[in-house]
């Protein structure tokens, strides 16, 4: 439905990816299919930290919080697929809209901060290994993690006042496949350059600042795998963190290229952004260290060792 005149709605239809009926099996079967690899990949991940006590150090206890973020955010964004098309009904009410869109907003910017501690934890490890267990003690790494979550949290609360200030929108239909911020200030008849400005400062201040912080240290920690003497120990200290810089890059570059122009028209393009950074980036994470981590490969072989002898 279309509202011919602009009105105050009280639900919202979500467009979703495609709108081609014959599209709509495939596209679902697809993100089902990403969604349990997503959930089952971190899951495996949380359960691998959790019971492992060799993984019990800063940087397996920040990944742990990662894998619970990237769960939470795919359920967030991709429930809504799922449920459309096994009910039929691509609705949405107005308070659930906003409240999809305050979840979303708050775990992506727990993930951007998250990774930042990440960064600093490989820095410690490497430029100062001697100090490592005394600087990334326990108190320290709680300090930090709740820090992330509440900060994040907190963040998207101005957002969310402005957007409950409009008054009006030209259309419920939402041209995306969640309730996302750009689409709803195309659709609003309200004033949103408050929001736009506020959008741009966040951006600054929740992405740009975090990879300042998180460029710094990998200066500083290429800067003292160059000065080590070995081949082999170069090689070992940049694979410590190579799981990190991967996953950083790739939500980086989606994340800038998605929301640095929150005016632009051009939805489509970034439908595609936020449906490879919503369904990528959290199925890859798991893939990404499990691949790549030598201490979660082994942790995994000893789980399903254990399993064997104990149920077997």
């Amino acid at each position: 439905m279309i509202l011919k005149n602009y009105t105050i709605v009280e639900y919202f239809i979500i467009k979703g990816i495609s709108d081609a009926p014959e599209l709509q099996t495939t596209i679902f079967i697809l993100v089902l299919l990403i969604y349990l690899l997503t959930l089952g990949g971190n899951m495996i991940i949380l359960l691998l930290v959790c019971l492992d006590h060799k993984l019990h150090t800063p940087m397996y206890f920040f990944l742990a919080n990662l894998s619970v973020l990237d769960t939470f955010s795919t359920t967030v964004t991709l429930h809504n697929i799922l449920a459309t098309f096994i009910t039929g009904d691509n609705t949405i009410s107005y308070a659930g809209c906003i409240c999809e869109m305050y979840f979303f907003g708050f775990l992506i910017c727990d993930e951007l901060l998250f990774l930042t501690a990440m960064s600093y934890d490989r820095y410690v490890a490497i430029c100062n290994p001697l100090k490592y267990h005394m600087v990334m003690n326990s108190r320290l790494c709680i300090v930090l993690a709740i820090s992330c979550w509440l900060l994040g949290m907190i963040e998207v609360i101005p957002y969310i006042i402005l957007l409950l200030g409009f008054t009006c929108y030209k259309s419920n239909v939402i041209n995306h496949f969640f309730c996302d911020l750009v689409p709803l200030m195309i659709l609003s008849c309200s004033d949103t350059s408050t929001l736009e400005i506020l959008s741009l400062t966040e951006v600054f201040v929740l992405t740009i600042i975090p990879l300042l912080l998180t460029t710094v240290s990998y200066v500083f920690i290429i800067n003292s795998i160059l000065k080590i003497q070995t081949s082999s120990g170069r090689r070992k200290a940049f694979y410590t963190c190579s799981s990190h810089l991967t996953v950083i890059i790739i939500l980086y570059t989606t994340l800038v290229s998605q929301y640095l122009s929150p005016s632009s028209n051009d939805l489509e393009y970034k439908k595609l952004l936020s449906l490879f950074n919503m369904v990528a980036v959290p199925m890859l994470n798991p893939l990404i260290y499990s691949l790549k981590n030598r201490d979660v490969k082994l942790a995994l072989r000893r789980q399903i060792k254990f399993l064997e002898r104990h149920v077997m």
